[in-house]
C-alpha cells in the first residue's frame, strides 16, 4: 500500500502541532515554575526571619536571667554561654553598638546592630566575601532595671539554598515526565484529529479524479463529432445528425456538472434544506409524473401502489429531487417490459416511500458502497449487460437529501428480485437538521 502524496506535508503538519504542543506547555510550567518558586521562596525567607526572631527573644530571656544572677552569692553559669540554638550565630550587644557576648563581632554584624539599637529592628541580607550569603535580624529590648541591649541572630541562608535546589530538582523532574508524556499524548491525539483531514483529502482527490474521468468522456465526444463533422461538407441532414450526438453528449454533461454542483454546495453548506410542512405522497405523485415519460421511453410500467398521506417536514424541492433519482434509477436497470412499483405510507411515526424495480439487483460486494460518489459496481449494469447511464452521483445525492431531513435511505435486496430502495423521514414534530 502506498502513501498518499500529502503524507509528507501531513507529516509535516503533525511534527508542527507537536512542537506547538510542547512549546505551549513549556511555556505555561515555565510560568508556572517561576510563580511557584517565587511564593515558595517568600514563604521560606519568612519562616526563616521567623525562626531568627525567636532567636533573638531566646536571647532576650537569657540576657534577664542573667541579670538576675548577677547578684546571687554565689558564681553561676552565664545563661548566654550556655544558649544554643543550631544553625544560628548569636551576639548581645549594648545601646551603643559594643559587643558583650562574644567580645569580638564582624563589623557587618556590629553595623546591624547599631542599626537595631537606634530604629528598634535591622533586617539584613548579607553577601560575604567567601560566597555566603547570611541573613541577620536585630532587635532592641530593655532588661527590668532599664537597660537597653541589643539581640542579634545570623543564620547561614545555605539551607534556604539547599531547600531551593530540592524544589527544583523535584519540579524539574516532573516538568520532564510531563513533557514526555504530553510529547506521547499530543503526538496521538494529533495523529487522530489529522485522520479526518488525511481522509477528507483523498476522498477530495479521488473525487476530483473522477469528476475529471466523467467529465472527460462526454467533453472527448463533443469535440470529436463537431471535428468530424467540420472535416468535409455535408448535406443538412449531415450537419442536424453530428448537432444531434453533440445535444445528447451536451445534455449528459449538464446533467453531470449539476451533480457535481449539488455535492459541492453540499459539502460547502451552501444549499440547506428549506425546510416547511409538505406531504411526501404528493411530493412523489410530482416526481412520477416526471418520470413517467422517462419510463415509457424505455419500455418500463411505472406503478403507483399503496398510497398513505405522509406528512412530513422537508423541501419539497429537495425531496423531489431525492424520489425523482430513485424513479430514474429503478427505471434504467428493469428490463424492457417491466415494471416499478412506487408506495408511499407510515410505519409508525416515519413516512416511508418505496420503489421497487426487477432488475438485477446489486451485487453483494456493492451493498457497501452503493452510495459512494461515482462508484459504479455491478449494480451499475443494465438488464442487458451494458453499462448503464449515469455517473454514480444520483445515489450521493439522495443519501445527502435523506440526512439533512434527519432520514435514512437504504437499497435492499427485493424478494423474488430486483432492488427496493427505501426512504424513511420524521413526522413534521420532529427536528430534522440541516
Amino acid at each position: 500500500m502506498t502513501d498518499s502524496p500529502d503524507a509528507p506535508a501531513l507529516a509535516q503538519v503533525r511534527r508542527r502541532l507537536t512542537r506547538w504542543y510542547l512549546a505551549t506547555l513549556g511555556a505555561v510550567l515555565l510560568v508556572l515554575g517561576g510563580g511557584l518558586f517565587l511564593a515558595i521562596r517568600q514563604q521560606f525567607q519568612r519562616e526563616l526571619d521567623a525562626s531568627l526572631q525567636g532567636a533573638t527573644r531566646e536571647i532576650e530571656r537569657a540576657a534577664a536571667i542573667r541579670q538576675r544572677e548577677a547578684s546571687a552569692p554565689v558564681p553561676v553559669v552565664d545563661a548566654l554561654d550556655e544558649l544554643r540554638i543550631p544553625g544560628r550565630r548569636l551576639f548581645l550587644f549594648d545601646a551603643t553598638g559594643k559587643p558583650i557576648r562574644p567580645a569580638e563581632v564582624p563589623s557587618w554584624v556590629r553595623d546591624a546592630a547599631r542599626t537595631a539599637a537606634r530604629t528598634g529592628t535591622a533586617d539584613v541580607t548579607v553577601e560575604l566575601p567567601a560566597e555566603e550569603t547570611v541573613r541577620l535580624h536585630g532587635e532592641r529590648f530593655t532588661l527590668r532595671d532599664g537597660t537597653v541591649q541589643v539581640a542579634v541572630a545570623v543564620a547561614d541562608e545555605i539551607e534556604l539554598e539547599a531547600q531551593y535546589a530540592t524544589l527544583i530538582t523535584a519540579f524539574g523532574a516532573a516538568a520532564l515526565v510531563a513533557l514526555v508524556l504530553v510529547w506521547a499524548a499530543s503526538a496521538f491525539l494529533v495523529r487522530q484529529s489529522i485522520a479526518p483531514v488525511a481522509r477528507s483529502m483523498a476522498q477530495m482527490r479521488r473525487f476530483m479524479a473522477d469528476a475529471a474521468h466523467e467529465l472527460r468522456t462526454p467533453v472527448t465526444v463533443v469535440r470529436t463529432k463537431a471535428e468530424v463533422a467540420l472535416q468535409r461538407p455535408r448535406d443538412a441532414e449531415g450537419y442536424a445528425e453530428a448537432l444531434r450526438g453533440i445535444e445528447v453528449e451536451s445534455r449528459r454533461l449538464s446533467t453531470l456538472v449539476g451533480d457535481l454542483l449539488t455535492l459541492a454546495r453540499a459539502d460547502a453548506g451552501e444549499r440547506p434544506a428549506q425546510l416547511v410542512p409538505c406531504f411526501l405522497d404528493d411530493v412523489t405523485l410530482d416526481a412520477c409524473d416526471a418520470a413517467r415519460s422517462l419510463a415509457t421511453v424505455a419500455g418500463i410500467t411505472l406503478a403507483i401502489d399503496d398510497f398513505e398521506e405522509a406528512p412530513v417536514r422537508g423541501d419539497p424541492e429537495l425531496l423531489r429531487q431525492a424520489v425523482l433519482i430513485l424513479l430514474d434509477n429503478a427505471i434504467k436497470y428493469s428490463p424492457a417490459g417491466g415494471t416499478v412499483h412506487v408506495a408511499v405510507g407510515r410505519t409508525g411515526d416515519l413516512a416511508r416511500l418505496t420503489v421497487r424495480d426487477h432488475g438485477p439487483g446489486i451485487a453483494p460486494a456493492d451493498h457497501a458502497r452503493v452510495f459512494d460518489r461515482f462508484y459504479r459496481g455491478e449494480h451499475a449494469r443494465g438488464p442487458r449487460g451494458e453499462t448503464a447511464p449515469g455517473a454514480g452521483l444520483g445515489l450521493a445525492i439522495a443519501q445527502w437529501i435523506a440526512r439533512v431531513h434527519a432520514g435514512r435511505l437504504a437499497l435492499e435486496d427485493a424478494p423474488g428480485g430486483g432492488t427496493l430502495a427505501v426512504l424513511q423521514l420524521p413526522p413534521p414534530s420532529g427536528h430534522p437538521t440541516a
